[in-house]
């Protein structure tokens, strides 16, 4: 597809999101709110580059509502929580995690609803144009941001309206969550990359419960697929993805892609996705 973009149209399809989704991703520092807005452009074509004009905007307005004085008093946590929870009534609910729109940046700041992640970008992105030292924490279950020195752990549940979390906070929300203890490892900021491959499992995850729209997998493994670090099984979940929508020999050529992959790590598995290439193929007849 060809053809340039206007200041107000979408772009003459979904090839060029995707493209510009590749490169940011792919950017020296990979900037967090345009990729996921270009997620949300990729899922809903009524997006055009002035709604992504103006969440961007919109980000910046509400940074500029933070009190300057923050960067002096260091209170992060209770000013976003005051102006983003409180004032701007940024907050989750149950019926969210039933939600497209919940994945959704565009649509997650008009509607002042999302998940924890989407939620959390939110203040990363305000916090961050403010000049605060935030960052994101991908606790098992549940994604929160933290400022200053992760050590510290002076965290905030944007979900819930910017609460206040303590160590003893983000110990029981693992517990809960996994059943196991909370391990060091679980308190490294975590990095643009992985917060969008995490929105993108989750979209993938809403998508998979709704056979009618595996649509929406297909472009979320997709997206996936594009980032720098990923899981190498995507490849496969894609295939699969393409013969249940029909396309059983384009599905069966890439299973049979992954299953060279797979030879040299695990034979046993090469054999059974060719099986499966075979019956995709079968589909044909």
């Amino acid at each position: 597809m060809g053809g340039g973009v206007t200041a107000e149209g979408p772009p003459d399809g979904d090839d060029d999101w995707r493209r510009e989704f590749a490169e940011e991703a792919r950017a020296e520092r990979p900037d967090l709110a345009r990729l996921c807005l270009l997620v949300g452009a990729v899922a809903d074509p009524t997006v055009t580059r002035h709604v992504l004009d103006q969440a961007e905007i919109e980000l910046d307005r509400l940074a500029g509502l933070v009190p300057y004085a923050t960067r002096i008093t260091g209170g992060w946590a209770a000013e976003l929580a005051a102006l983003l929870g409180v004032h701007e009534g940024f907050e989750g609910v149950p019926a969210d995690y039933q939600r497209l729109e919940s994945s959704l940046l565009h649509e997650v700041l008009r509607r002042r609803r999302g998940l924890p992640i989407l939620l959390s970008v939110v203040w990363m992105e305000v916090a961050r144009r403010a000049g605060a030292p935030v960052y994101g924490l991908g606790l098992p279950g549940h994604f929160v941001v933290g400022f200053g020195d992760p050590a510290d752990l002076n965290l905030a549940d944007p979900f819930a309206g910017g609460r206040a979390m303590t160590g003893a906070d983000a110990e029981l929300l693992v517990a809960s969550a996994t059943g196991e203890a909370l391990d060091r490892s679980m308190l490294r900021p975590a990095e643009p990359g992985a917060i969008v491959l995490r929105i993108l499992n989750n979209i993938r995850a809403w998508a998979a419960s709704r056979p009618e729209r595996s649509d929406v997998a297909l472009w979320a493994v997709e997206l996936s697929l594009l980032l720098p670090s990923h899981p190498a099984r995507l490849r496969y979940e894609r295939a699969e993805l393409l013969v249940q929508r029909g396309e059983f020999l384009t599905g069966a050529r890439e299973m049979e892609a992954y299953a060279e992959v797979m030879d040299a790590v695990d034979p046993e598995s090469a054999t059974t996705i060719r099986r499966r290439a075979l019956a995709a193929r079968a589909l044909l007849n």
